[in-house]
């Protein structure tokens, strides 16, 4: 039997080195409404973290938590081994981070905009301004419109202009919310660069999203939010492979194969190019024998692994989430996680 696996990534995690961000029993309420509940989180130095939920799950108001933006009712949140918001001078210069959506002045410039930001980076000296801000644009591919108001870029262009900011200087610690919104499928490939290059750069990175093939495909971990919940989480390829997937049968007489199959309440559908779709559930010797036993020709039984939006439609299932208000009317927008003075 041949199984198809996806390449993941295969970040530099060790054990014993203590998480990039923690969170402990954390939780949110808004009035009467439980936006997040008792999330418990660790996230390996060294990983890239997706997290996954759907439209209301509080991956917005986990995250602003997660980073010192937000108060959370209850819990606690460690980032680099520091306790918040305790520790918040010393950790935050660290950590670079894109919350909802950038908060910038449309009659400003690109450029201007990111020099704003680059004055008010504790780590980035004055003599370094102008070359960072040059080198992140070229990075974000806004060098030609550098010098444009932003008032005038689209959707995707402010989006790019966003993500510059955490890359203005080199970050322990990075956390994107939807980095991928308003960008066509070359941004969205570019946030896949640019998060690889952090990554192998040495950052930590957490990235939501509702692209489930980009967390496939970028991410080593995954963590999945349902109604303020934790439901999942752990590394990628443990996630995908948690249980069996169903089999494809390859044979000349799929017809019969889907009888003696079903006659032994196993379910089985023939699918095109002489396949035989099988439920999960039994094991690949098992159906073989039963078939071969039948007569029924055999020519291959292959197990693809699971996908991501497969593991996340059943662990997602059910009622939709309640509407809770959103954490953007309780503070103002915030997508740059620094404290503390420019040296």
């Amino acid at each position: 039997m041949q199984q198809s696996r996806a390449t993941h990534p295969v970040p530099d995690v060790r054990p014993d080195r203590p998480p990039a961000l923690r969170a402990v029993g954390l939780g949110r309420g808004f009035g009467s409404r439980r936006v997040v509940d008792g999330v418990d989180l660790d996230v390996p130095m060294g990983s890239v973290l997706g997290l996954l939920g759907p439209n209301g799950a509080g991956k917005t108001t986990l995250l602003r938590m997660l980073v010192g933006l937000l108060a959370p009712t209850e819990g606690a949140v460690e980032l680099l081994g520091r306790r918040l918001p305790g520790h918040a001078a010393e950790v935050l210069p660290h950590v670079g981070a894109l919350i909802e959506g950038p908060a910038l002045h449309a009659h400003r410039t690109g450029r201007q905009n990111l020099l704003r930001h680059a004055a008010a980076e504790p780590l980035l000296s004055s003599a370094r301004i102008p070359a960072a801000v040059d080198a992140v644009l070229h990075r974000v591919g806004l060098a030609d419109v550098a010098d444009r108001r932003v008032r005038g870029y689209s959707l995707g262009m402010r989006q790019r202009l966003g993500l510059a900011v955490p890359l203005l200087t080199r970050r322990r610690l990075v956390v994107l919310d939807e980095p991928t919104n308003g960008l066509d499928p070359a941004g969205t490939r570019d946030v896949r660069r640019l998060v690889a290059e952090m990554n192998a750069a040495g950052a930590t990175v957490v990235v939501s999203s509702h692209l489930l093939s980009e967390v496939e495909a970028t991410c080593s971990h995954v963590a999945v939010l349902h109604h303020g919940r934790l439901v999942a989480g752990g590394p990628l390829p443990a996630l995908l492979g948690d249980r069996p997937g169903p089999l494809l049968v390859t044979t000349p007489d799929g017809d019969r194969a889907v009888r003696v199959l079903v006659a032994r309440g196993i379910d089985a559908e023939e699918v095109p190019r002489t396949r035989v779709h099988v439920a999960p559930g039994p094991a690949a010797p098992d159906v073989v024998a039963l078939l071969v036993h039948a007569g029924v020709a055999v020519q291959e039984v292959t197990r693809p692994a699971a996908r991501l939006d497969e593991v996340f439609a059943r662990l997602t299932a059910g009622s939709a989430p309640p509407v809770h208000h959103d954490d953007r009317h309780a503070v103002p927008p915030a997508w740059a996680a620094t404290a503390g003075a420019r040296r």
